[in-house]
């Protein structure tokens, strides 16, 4: 190694110099000091090889705590291999026996010089220690170099006073040996193993701690070559090198720094998974006078030590400040030989010391996980605090690993209820666990209150639907209905959960709205809001409804007042519908309302509702990038998540994604729902953009057979009929087409909005073709324009351009086709405007073009950017507004897009400095 060469040069120029004096006559003590393991032995043989060669007599004498008790044992040891000297008695006079001693020394002197070597001279017995102190102060006098080597490293136990505290410096020549520096340690890792990588050689450089024989030692143990990565655990090292050279260690630093050094470590295994906020840890001021509490030491020494190890590189801070073990390995073999009794102990004494100094409960409740029950009323609280905390920030698996732990401490039947249900509801959430479902059945069969009976079973319920058992979830709840009788209430939250849930299962969705309209109508004032919102669902789903006279049976039930234990059901309904009614903004707020008073600890059936929800909003805005920006979250079956995504990609021209994401399921096997329903409709719309027409009809007329089997009617979820119309139309089967398309546009007109009756008209017209189906196009373009534009009126644009450019009138097709390119184009459907581009060229346009700048933003956004450039932010642009915060950024997104832009700053020259020129066309211009 680089250092330990350095350092043997430094000690041949002391001892070189010594020499020089000691052959005028002149001797001197050389005092080596150093931290264990830094190579004061390995020094100080090498000096006593190059004394030798240079024609010095050479003694040495190497101290052990074992002799401390025998007088003038270190003394004997420099003597004994001197056969011309016999072993001097020792009569108990020490003066006299020390002053003998001193003469056989100075007669054996006279030869010639002479190189005294004294190892560990901190351990040689106080006879010993006072006559090399009595003897220095004479080396001037004779041809004597005193050679010793002293540890100095800073300890928990004060140390005794060192060689030669009493001596004046002009007698001792002091080198201290300092710790491996980084360079210095790679440098040595390189040499014993010049292939390895950089990871795997800064791994070695902290398990060796800047510690010459700690790196050594563990080179030793990695030399066979069968690692590649630095082991965490000594238990995986063979021989054994590097474990033995770290207990050394410890039995060197003496009792108190070890009890403290093993309870560091006990410690830093805890702060593992610990919080990475430097303003959420246990403050580093702390930490000393904890450990010193923890170990009986004394604070100011623990802190001393605490920066001397850091110093050293025993001890490294992390990013929160906290001194730890510069490497796991190093730290694991600190632990070697602590019971795992003492370690749960000390985490417990550690928790309450916690508690007591103020500390976060989630720290406090990290230590509580490595103990034993505690059974104190202050642990319970804790834990559950801190697992409300971690829910609060998102960390779903560390506010499991709280309530788990809880549940080991004493519990009322009426808290382990609860506490199940909260923990099967959070398991639930987490990838990959299957307990949940056991955690909800045992917190059901509890006694308890009625109100968290039914909690515990709407969670079941709940559970066992989203895991693809519907019936046994709707069982679960259907079975309480008899044992509370007594709870109205409470049973009409059961039996809205119970429409919820059946939802996923034709038959039972069947069964139960059939049920709760038979209870509407005799005895009306039995069902709650709630019940209601659920019946106005159904009667749009089933094509019953208009949108206006949805929303306002609606908005007048949300006016009343509500169960809060109903109203997550009312919000849901109210805002699925909001949304198909093309109100998007109200359904957003009604959406954000309802997930506000949810609680993430209990599984609701609303929950993933809303969600779907929210996804429809956005997919009802097309917002691709938004539904693109998070892949969808991992099931076996396809999720209204996945059908929306897939939709997303094809309609943003990234068919080979979409194919992926498509063959990731087989819906053969998939059960029945309306999330399958959906995909198989985005499915069909892939297998159309990649021209597998026949494929397409098959999906879309697979779906709906499904959608008609659960009474679903109405297109708006899911117009399969317009786009099974589509695939006969260019399959050549117009007859089929048409009767589609009729049907569609019938359903169209009982609901009565822009998008569905516009999306009707358009495939009508081009089914019936001719001037009717111009007349048709050219209607569902004027009522598009008076809804959002979105898609819809791309497509509407489209088809009306390619029937104009049919009739001939191509001038009139080229403006129309070149409006639909540039929506779609700002839009990001390239599928669109690829679409209408290729229209544009079918219409004998040279080149297509589309509008960009300030002059293609719509009203809306227009305003919406003038008041960000202005300087308002998105909550006080949605206030003035009216508008929810999510739809100001979607305007702003879309104008960013539109306005070529990538911050807000660059808003203000965009839409002022170039509106002349945004108003003429790109690119192109008709022949």
């Amino acid at each position: 190694m680089s250092r330990p060469a350095s350092a043997l040069r430094e000690a041949a120029r002391l001892l070189t110099t010594a020499t020089e004096r000691a052959h005028a006559g002149t001797g001197r003590l050389v005092l080596l000091r150093g931290a264990t393991g830094t190579g004061r032995t390995t020094v100080l043989e090498a000096a006593a090889e190059y004394a030798a060669a240079h024609g010095m007599q050479v003694l040495r004498a190497r101290c052990s705590a074992g002799d401390s008790a025998i007088p003038f044992a270190a003394i004997l040891q420099l003597l004994c291999l001197v056969p011309e000297f016999p072993d001097p008695a020792w009569d108990g006079d020490e003066r006299a026996t020390g002053a003998g001693l001193r003469r056989v020394l100075r007669s054996y002197a006279e030869q010639s010089p002479l190189l005294i070597t004294v190892d560990d001279v901190h351990l040689a017995d106080p006879a010993s220690r006072r006559w090399l102190v009595e003897s220095a102060r004479l080396m001037d006098r004779l041809p004597i170099v005193l050679a010793a080597t002293e540890r100095s490293q800073y300890d928990v136990d004060p140390p005794a006073q060192g060689l030669a505290h009493s001596l004046s410096p002009a007698l001792v020549t002091t080198h201290t040996l300092t710790p491996l520096s980084d360079n210095s340690a790679v440098a040595a890792v390189r040499s014993a193993f010049p292939d390895a990588d950089d990871s795997w050689t800064e791994d070695c450089v902290r398990a060796g701690a800047g510690n010459p024989l700690l790196l050594r030692a563990l080179l030793d143990d990695l030399s066979d070559g069968s690692h590649p990565v630095v082991p965490h655990t000594s238990a995986a090292l063979y021989p054994g090198t590097f474990s033995a050279a770290v207990q050394w260690w410890l039995d060197c630093a003496g009792p108190g720094t070890a009890e403290v050094a093993r309870t560091l470590a006990i410690l830093d295994e805890s702060w593992d998974h610990g919080p990475t906020d430097p303003g959420a840890g246990f403050p580093v001021l702390h930490i000393p006078s904890l450990l010193a509490e923890l170990s009986g030491a004394d604070p100011a020494r623990v802190a001393g030590w605490i920066t001397a190890m850091t110093g050293l590189g025993l001890l490294r801070p992390d990013g929160m400040g906290r001194a730890r073990y510069a490497h796991p390995l190093l730290r694991d073999e600190m632990l070697t030989g602590v019971p795992a009794a003492r370690r749960r102990a000390t985490h417990r004494t550690t928790a309450e010391a916690m508690l007591h100094r103020g500390v976060s409960s989630e720290l406090v409740a990290r230590q509580l996980l490595l103990t034993d029950v505690v059974d104190a009323p202050w642990a319970l609280p804790v834990l559950q605090d801190a697992a409300s905390l971690a829910l609060r920030e998102g960390h779903i698996e560390d506010a499991v690993a709280f309530l788990r732990r809880a549940l080991d401490e004493p519990l009322s039947d009426e808290g382990r209820q609860r506490l199940l249900t909260e923990l099967g509801s959070l398991e639930y959430a987490v990838p990959g666990s299957s307990a949940a479902i056991l955690r909800l059945t045992e917190a059901l069969r509890l006694p308890g209150p009625p109100q968290e009976r039914v909690r515990a079973a709407v969670a079941l319920g709940t559970a066992l639907t989203g895991r693809g058992r519907t019936r046994a979830g709707v069982e679960v709840l259907r079975s309480l209905y008899d044992t509370l009788g007594d709870r109205p209430d409470l049973v009409r939250i059961l039996r809205q959960a119970f429409l919820q849930l059946s939802d996923k299962e034709q038959l039972v969705r069947q069964e139960a709205y059939k049920r709760l309209a038979e209870v509407a109508e005799r005895s009306p004032e039995s069902v709650s809001t709630a019940g209601y919102a659920f019946l106005v669902k159904y009667a749009v789903m089933a094509g019953l409804s208009s949108a206006r006279e949805a929303m306002l049976r609606l908005r007048g039930l949300l006016a009343e007042p509500a169960d809060p234990l109903s109203e997550p059901y009312l919000l849901g309904s109210a805002a699925a519908v909001a949304q198909w009614a093309d109100e998007l903004d109200e359904a957003e707020w009604l959406v954000e309302r309802g997930l506000t008073g949810q609680r993430p600890d209990v599984l609701h059936p609303m929950h993933e509702a809303l969600l779907n929800t929210r996804i429809d909003i956005v997919a009802a805005r097309a917002d691709y990038t938004r539904l693109l920006a998070d892949p969808p979250p991992a099931a076996a079956t396809p999720t209204n998540a996945h059908a929306h995504a897939l939709t997303a990609l094809v309609e943003t021209g990234r068919l080979a994604e979409a194919e992926r994401l498509a063959e990731a399921f087989d819906l053969r096997t998939a059960p029945e729902s309306w999330e399958l329903n959906r995909f198989l409709y985005a499915r069909g719309k892939l297998r159309a953009a990649n021209g597998d027409l026949a494929g397409a009809l098959h999906d879309f007329l697979d779906c709906g057979r499904r959608q008609s089997a659960r009474e679903v009617f109405s297109p708006v979820v899911t117009p399969w009929r317009t786009a099974a119309a589509e695939c006969h139309l260019a399959l050549g089967f117009p007859r089929e087409a048409l009767a589609l398309a009729e049907e569609e546009l019938r359903l169209a007109r009982v609901w009565n909005t822009p998008r569905t009756v516009g999306r009707a008209l358009r495939v009508l017209g081009t089914a019936t073709g001719g001037r009717r189906g111009l007349d048709l196009a050219q209607e569902a373009v004027r009522l598009l324009r008076g809804g959002p534009a979105g898609p819809e009126l791309v497509a509407a644009l489209l088809a009306l351009g390619r029937q104009l450019t049919a009739s001939g009138e191509s001038s009139r097709a080229r403006g129309i086709l070149r409006e639909a390119a540039g929506l779609a184009e700002r839009l990001g459907a390239i599928r669109l405007r690829d679409l209408a581009e290729e229209a544009l060229r079918a219409s004998g346009a040279r080149r297509p073009a589309t509008r960009t700048g300030a002059a293609s933003l719509t009203d809306s956004e227009r305003r919406i950017a003038e008041l960000a450039a202005g300087g308002r932010t998105n909550a006080e642009i949605g206030d003035l507004l009216h508008l929810a915060r999510r739809t100001v950024e979607t305007h702003l997104t879309h104008s960013y897009r539109k306005l070529g832009i990538r911050r807000r700053s660059a808003l203000s020259t965009a839409l002022t400095g170039g509106d002349a020129a945004c108003r003429s066309l790109v690119s192109g211009r008709d022949t």
